[in-house]
């Protein structure tokens, strides 16, 4: 029998809101906001892609360092709950020149210590490579002070690539990462719908978004025949 899945999990309403180079050039802040971020070429767009459940969505790129700006998206699920994600430029990239590294450091700390409506940052890390230097210096800027009233930022650290591993060395590597990192943090598996269902519901947990209740399989099967 094939088991009930959350009515949160299905994405009904998915659009591209906006792409500015600046912070203050957002749209007005409404809602609930989720950051994603990470370093370049680590998979931000074909994780986004597939929590949307849209193909081609966000935009991939073959080319480390393409993102520039701030991508913003809408996303509403069938149980009505609305989230905005904002895809943050992809940072770590080497051939980028000092003025181009500085801009991205304005850039994500206007965005990240001055927007009211960010609730969440996911933090993506190559399980191959773990946390490194940049990811920490990012994990830092998220627990600074905000420059404007709001509730504390949570952050959700995802281990991305791990299809790149073996089945068996999967674990002992999120198990390692976990320690490294000192958080909880889950994988993401591109190929794997179970991994996209187990990242969205972390993703509503650190938004503060509760779950909606359960769908039975037809369900599921109706709300996937009505969705765009």
């Amino acid at each position: 029998m094939t088991p009930p899945v959350s009515a949160g999990q299905r994405i009904v309403e998915a659009r591209f809101v906006a792409s500015v180079p600046q912070a203050r050039l957002l749209p007005p802040p409404t809602g609930v906001e989720v950051a994603f971020a990470g370093r370049s070429n680590v998979g931000k767009s074909t994780l986004l892609n597939a929590l949307l459940e849209r193909k081609g969505l966000a935009r991939t790129s073959s080319t480390p360092g393409c993102t520039r700006e701030l991508v913003v998206f809408e996303a509403k699920a069938t149980d009505g709950a609305l989230l905005t994600f904002v895809d943050l430029p992809g940072y770590g990239y080497a051939k980028r020149s000092k003025a181009e590294r500085f801009a991205w450091g304005g850039l994500v700390e206007d965005y990240l210590l001055a927007r009211p409506t960010l609730v969440a940052v996911v933090v993506l890390v190559d399980i191959r490579r773990g946390v490194e230097p940049d990811d920490r210096d990012l994990l830092e800027l998220i627990a600074s002070p905000a420059r404007v009233s709001r509730r504390p930022v949570e952050t959700l650290l995802v281990a991305t690539k791990m299809d790149k591993l073996a089945l068996s060395a999967r674990k002992p590597a999120l198990l390692r990462l976990a320690k490294e990192a000192g958080t909880r943090l889950t994988g993401f598996v591109a190929s794997e719908h179970g991994a996209h269902a187990e990242l969205w519901r972390e993703v509503r947990r650190v938004a503060g978004v509760p779950q909606g209740p359960a769908l039975s399989a037809s369900d599921a099967v109706s709300s996937r025949s009505q969705s765009p």
